[in-house]
C-alpha cells in the first residue's frame, strides 16, 4: 500500500510538474507573442516615423518649389514693369530717328540765303515728299476723303452742306482737316463737310 501511495504521490507530483510545464509553456508562448506584438508595434512605429520624415521632406520640397516659383514670378513682374517703362520712355526712338534727316533738310533750307522763290518752293516740295515717304515707312497713311461716302469710322462731320442734290447726299464734300491711320488704327479722324 505504501508503494501505491508513493506511486500516487509520484503521479500527483508528475501531474503537477506536467501542469506547471504546460503553464510555463503557455507563459512562454504569451511572452513570445507579446515579444512579437511589441516587435510589430516597433516596426509600425518606425514605419509611421519614417512616413512622417518622408512627409516632412516632401513638404520641404514643395515649399522650396513654391518659394522659387514666387521669386521667379516676382522677378518676371519687375522685369516686365522695367521693360514697359523703357518702352514708354524710348518707344518713339524709331520715329524720331526717321525724322532726323528731314530736320537736317530743313536746317539746310533755312541756312540757304537764296532769293529765288522757285528754288525755295522746289526745296520745300522735296522736303514735304520726303516727309510723306518717312510717314508711310512708319505705317502712317492718309485717310482718303475725296468722293467717298461718309463713314463714322474714318470721318468726323464738322459741317452739313444742304442743297447739294441726291447724288451728293451722305458723301464727303470737302475735307477741312486730313485724317491719318497708323497701320489699321485711326489715329486722327478726317474732319469733313458732308452733303445733306
Amino acid at each position: 500500500m505504501k508503494n501505491n501511495e508513493n506511486i500516487e504521490n509520484n503521479i500527483e507530483i508528475n501531474d503537477e510538474n506536467v501542469e506547471n510545464n504546460v503553464i510555463s509553456d503557455d507563459n512562454t508562448e504569451d511572452t513570445s507573442a507579446s515579444t512579437d506584438n511589441s516587435a510589430e508595434e516597433k516596426t509600425t512605429e518606425l514605419t509611421v516615423e519614417e512616413q512622417l520624415e518622408a512627409a516632412k521632406k516632401e513638404v520641404e520640397q514643395y515649399k522650396d518649389k513654391y518659394l522659387r516659383a514666387v521669386a521667379e514670378f516676382d522677378n518676371y513682374r519687375k522685369r516686365t514693369l522695367k521693360e514697359k517703362a523703357e518702352l514708354l520712355l524710348n518707344g518713339s526712338e524709331k520715329a524720331v530717328c526717321a525724322f532726323l534727316p528731314i530736320l537736317d533738310d530743313f536746317e539746310r533750307a533755312i541756312a540757304d540765303k537764296t532769293e529765288d522763290v522757285n528754288a525755295i518752293k522746289e526745296g520745300v516740295q522735296i522736303i514735304f515728299n520726303k516727309f510723306n515717304k518717312t510717314l508711310e515707312s512708319l505705317g502712317v497713311r492718309k485717310i482718303e476723303t475725296e468722293g467717298k461716302d461718309f463713314d463714322v469710322d474714318f470721318h468726323e462731320a464738322v459741317a452739313m452742306v444742304p442743297g447739294m442734290g441726291d447724288d451728293k447726299k451722305g458723301k464727303v464734300i470737302d475735307c477741312v482737316q486730313t485724317g491719318y491711320q497708323l497701320n489699321d488704327k485711326v489715329i486722327r479722324h478726317a474732319k469733313v463737310a458732308v452733303g445733306q
